[in-house]
Order: C-alpha cells, then sequence, then structure tokens
C-alpha cells in the first residue's frame, strides 16, 4: 500500500525564480529523493526528513531544519513542542533516550536519561500493599495506588538534562531558538488533536488511575484541560498554558541549570516538601545522564544500532537473533504459524528481561548471553518443536503507554532517534510552572531483591528502544516507537517488515500488529480470524483489539539509493515533513 506522496510548496525567490521550500506530507507517508528538481529545472538540495506523532511538533522541527539547523536542533525542539501538545505523552518532567548519528563528527552515541528513585525511597517501602502486576509487566498495582499517580510516583525527571546536553555538544543554532516554537505553541495555543482527546478520556485501565482523574489531579490541570463545567476539553478545543510558556522562557535564558539547580528547582522542592513526595532538591542537583555507545546486532546482514540496558534496545536484538533462523518469507507475512513463532520469540525475550534486565548500577546484565547467536539458536530450535514457554504474572492487569517518539535525518547525515515519556503521568502540576511530572515509580518492583525492585538512585528497565539500522556501514531505518512495553514488539515487526517482506517504511509502519508479553496473544482487529483460530487450536489464548492500529506507534525513515521514506504510524495524529 502506498500513502499520498509528498506536496511540494514553492515560493518565488526574485531571479532565481523558485525554490522548494518544504514537503508536506499529508497524514503519514512521504518519498521523495534527497535530491530533487524544481519547477524550473534547479536542482534543490533537500534539508532533512522528521516523523513524529504530533503534527505541530513534527512542523517545529522542520522549520528549525529550514533556519539550518541539524537534526539534533531539529528533534530537540521536536521534543519540546511535543511536551506542549502532548501533556500525558512527554515534556520536561520526563524521562526518555535519545541516539544520535553523526558521521562527519564521528559521532555516534546514545544518551540515556530515565527517570530514577529519589533517595527517600526504599526497597520494601510499598511491600505490604501489593495488590497485582500489569499483564504485560509494565507495572505493579498497589492499593490507594500511591505508586501511580500522585506526588509519591514521581522520579526524577532527566528529559530536560539531556536535551540540554545534546544541544550543547553537537546543536548549531542558539538555544532560544529551539525552544521558541514550544513557548509559541503554550503561549498561543494548540487544538486538541483526536489521539490527545482518546488518550486522556481512557476510564478503564483495568486498575490503573483512569487517565481524567491524572488529568483532573491539580487544579493546574483541570484549569488547563478541563472546561468551566469541569469536563475533559475535546477535539477542537483550544488550550493555552501560559505558565509552561514562562518556565519554558526562564529555560531559554537560563539553560537547564534553573530547573536542577536554580530558581525552578527550588519551586519544584518547595510544591514536594508541602506535598509529602520522595523527590528532594538532592535528586534534582545529582541528576546525571548516562552516555555510552549503542548495544549492536546483527539480522540477515543489517547492522541494528539500538540503546544499551536498562532500556529495551537488549530484547529487540534478542528477537531478531531467534527470528533469524527461520525463513520468515515463506512462512507468509502475519499467517498463522508466522504469528506463533514471532510470538514466542516475544514471550522468551519478556521472560529474559524480568529475570535479568534492570539498572546496570544496581545489578550485572547478562547482555553478552542474551544477545548471543547460540542462545538465539537454541530458542529458535524450541520453537520450531513447538514448545510454549510460559509467563508469569501477579494478578494481571493491562499496562499503559503515555510515551511519544521523534526520528530526525538530515542533509550531513546526521540522525536521531529518540523517545521520551512521562510513563503514567502522576497528574502532578506544580503552580505557577504548567508541566505534568511522570509517574515513573509505578513500573518499579515492590517486592524486594528483583530486578527492578526498588532502590534510591535506580532506573526501572524500560521499553524504550529509539534504533538505527545499518547496511554497508550507512543509515538505512531511523526508527522507534511509544508504546509501553508494546515498543520492541512494534519496532520487530516494522523491521521484519522491511527487511524481510521488502516494504516500503509506510507499508511497514502500517501493517497489522500483534504482541505477545504474556501468556496472551493479543492481536489487532485487522488479524484475521483465519489466522487467529489455528492459534487457539494450539491452545493459545488470543485477545483480538478492537482498534485496527495499535501496539507500538513506530515511526521511521528509510534511506536506500538517496531515497528518503518516512512515515508515521497511522493509528496516531502525526505527519512526515521533508524540507
Amino acid at each position: 500500500m502506498r500513502g499520498p506522496f509528498f506536496v511540494a510548496e514553492f515560493k518565488k525567490t526574485g531571479r532565481q525564480g523558485y525554490e522548494a521550500r518544504t514537503a508536506v506530507i499529508s497524514h503519514f507517508d512521504c518519498k521523495c529523493r534527497r535530491f530533487f528538481t524544481n519547477m524550473l529545472g534547479d536542482l534543490v538540495l533537500k534539508k532533512g526528513m522528521i516523523s513524529a506523532p504530533q503534527p505541530e511538533a513534527v512542523d517545529a522541527g522542520a522549520d528549525i531544519l529550514n533556519l539550518g539547523g541539524n537534526a539534533i536542533d531539529a528533534a530537540i525542539a521536536c521534543a519540546f513542542v511535543q511536551g506542549v501538545v502532548d501533556p500525558l505523552m512527554c515534556g520536561i518532567g520526563g524521562f526518555g533516550s535519545m541516539q544520535l548519528f553523526m558521521p562527519k563528527l564521528k559521532v555516534h552515541e546514545c544518551i540515556d536519561f530515565h527517570g530514577k528513585a529519589p533517595e527517600t525511597a526504599k526497597p520494601d517501602m510499598w511491600a505490604d500493599r501489593i495488590e497485582g502486576e500489569t499483564r504485560d509487566g509494565f507495572g505493579f498495582i498497589l492499593k490507594d495506588r500511591v505508586n501511580d499517580i500522585g506526588y509519591q510516583s514521581i522520579t526524577a525527571p532527566g528529559s530536560l538534562k539531556a536535551y540540554f546536553e545534546a544541544h550543547c555538544d553537537y546543536g548549531v543554532l542558539d538555544w532560544k531558538t529551539i525552544l521558541q516554537p514550544a513557548i509559541d505553541y503554550a503561549k498561543n495555543g494548540w487544538v486538541v488533536r483526536p489521539h490527545v482527546d482518546f488518550w486522556w478520556s481512557i476510564k478503564n485501565h483495568f486498575g490503573r488511575t483512569p487517565n481524567p482523574d491524572r488529568v483532573k489531579f491539580s487544579k493546574p490541570g483541570m484549569k488547563l484541560y478541563c472546561d468551566a463545567k469541569g469536563n475533559l476539553k475535546t477535539v477542537g478545543n483550544k488550550v493555552i498554558n501560559n505558565d509552561l510558556a514562562d518556565t519554558l522562557l526562564r529555560i531559554a535564558e537560563n539553560g537547564a541549570d534553573i530547573f536542577y539547580n536554580g530558581a525552578i528547582a527550588k519551586e519544584i522542592i518547595n510544591d514536594m516538601d508541602s506535598n509529602g513526595a520522595l523527590l528532594t532538591i538532592n535528586d534534582l542537583k545529582n541528576y546525571r545522564t548516562k552516555r555510552s555507545s549503542p548495544l549492536w546486532g546483527n539480522y540477515r546482514g543489517y547492522d541494528i544500532a539500538t540503546n544499551n540496558p536498562p532500556g529495551g534496545g537488549i530484547m529487540l536484538i534478542q528477537m531478531l537473533n531467534i527470528l533469524e533462523n527461520f525463513d520468515l518469507f515463506n512462512l507468509g507475512h502475519n499467517r498463522s504459524d508466522y504469528v506463533r513463532i514471532v510470538c514466542e520469540a516475544m514471550k522468551r525475550a519478556t521472560i529474559d528481561k524480568d529475570l535479568f534486565v534492570g539498572d546496570p548500577n544496581f545489578l550485572t546484565v547478562p547482555t553478552e548471553h542474551l544477545i548471543d547467536k547460540k542462545y538465539a539458536f537454541e530458542q529458535s530450535n524450541d520453537i520450531r518443536n513447538g514448545k510454549i514457554v510460559d509467563v508469569q504474572r501477579l494478578n494481571a492487569k493491562i499496562e499503559s503507554k503515555d510515551t511519544t517518539h521523534v526520528s530526525v535525518i538530515d542533509s550531513n547525515g546526521n540522525a536521531v532517534s529518540m523517545t521520551h515519556s512521562l510513563g503514567m503521568p502522576s497528574g502532578v502540576i506544580t503552580p505557577g510552572l504548567g508541566f505534568m511530572y511522570n509517574g515513573c515509580m509505578g513500573v518499579f518492583d515492590p517486592r524486594p531483591g528483583n530486578a527492578d525492585s526498588i532502590a534510591p538512585g535506580k532506573s526501572r528497565f524500560s521499553s524504550m528502544s529509539p534504533s538505527i539500522v545499518f547496511k554497508n556501514s550507512k543509515p538505512f531505518l531511523v526508527i522507534g516507537a511509544p508504546g509501553g512495553t508494546q515498543i520492541p514488539m512494534g519496532l520487530l515487526q516494522s523491521i521484519i517488515n522491511v527487511i524481510d517482506f521488502d516494504m516500503s517504511m509506510v507499508e511497514a509502519v502500517s501493517a497489522p500488529r500483534f504482541s505477545a508479553t504474556s501468556n496472551f496473544i493479543d492481536v489487532s482487529n485487522r488479524i484475521s480470524r483465519q489466522t487467529t483460530r489455528p492459534l487457539e487450536d494450539l491452545g493459545y489464548k488470543v485477545v483480538r483489539n478492537p482498534n485496527t492500529f495499535g501496539f507500538a506507534a513506530v515511526h521511521g525513515i528509510k534511506i536506500f539509493n538517496q531515497e528518503w521514506q518516512g512515515a508515521a504510524d497511522p493509528g496516531h495524529d502525526g505527519i512526515v515533513v521533508e524540507v
């Protein structure tokens, strides 16, 4: 399938005639050549391409590229706007993971900025409150939801620190210029989109706090996102956030230090102290990002660069290693045995993640073993022989997916894949600051002694897997996704769709997906019953999702023969823009 091709917009440029200013892709597809000819036959070098779930954020990133910014500038500008126009998904009170590739500077690194448990947190502080675990392992349900909403759910946020460090090291435009689009959207307003309306209206979270309660938790949230009668704003309603505009302006003028060690930090902690939070001033002052080389894997001759633990890249590589032992193409895309094999790979990676993967500062993660090809071959033999593994869950419930992503490439070959999030949003907005904090304490294991148990300064495993796939040492895919524990599963299928089934980027992210992060196989409603009935006959429990799209929202760019193909998952509101 193909989405609409680009529509080029031209502007008059005096004696030079007409210049191709931008290529805007309505909805989700873009396929253009890096070098393309304008109406008068002049050769124009394209500046870059960006894909994300929020049109306003994509446009902001495109504007930055047009101003001469590079991929890093564009990604950060996009991220700031995402925090304004998708306030439950991400923001400066959140966390994430970023991969940067800059060939001319010989830079290729990951900046991980996961949320860290506050210094006052204790391993056993909630051990007597446990009611259950989310079905796919994305957190625990506690009595009174103390870990899930409110002041005690907040971990030390790292997003702003990472944005600032990346810009200082690799950006080319002024810091204030990078923040200006977000300031403008906060001050002048943005319109509620369908996916925003859908997400913050979800009431049935199977044990989790309903999203309307998160929006309405604080008085600033009520004022910002509800009408005069206390009803959530709906599609088409305008949101103006002057407090956030002022906060971002202060950050634009003073850098990130004002948030971690300055006036904003004092305002944050005054609010925390007044409301029984775990977060302290030391948690902000002492926050550090983690810089590292990517974690590497190989799949059918393609090199996979992704993030290290506690990020989810290790699962992606493990699953690809297992599936490399099967002829997926001849199994048939989304046919019964194909789904069975892929799901068993997902389940095995999930089991290993639950047992062994966490913050490497607190435990030894057997990374080399988990991504070893021999280990994968052994697992593939079990799958080939029909062995069904058991994924254990404690009183299983459903997960949350409050996360977003941006993929960017520029004309110099610089590429950024960044996933960032609020986890389960805490609902907390400090009066006068305008942004919501993460609720990442909800994903820690309240049982002491496990890989993701609570400890001061510890980061919990995150499924975020911002990745770049290389062919012959050059970027082939710049890809990532929001979607909680479904992120590696969505990326896995999209990568397979491109490599094994030769799909275009838009075909790859639009094809129906499925997932197995428990003893259930979850399928989107476009997976046929002809596929699922034989699986049920084998004893699998199949859960049919009523949505036609789901299981992460993959956004990516494919680079092949000097051609760029961009795609935004059609299940969200996103777009792709080439400039």
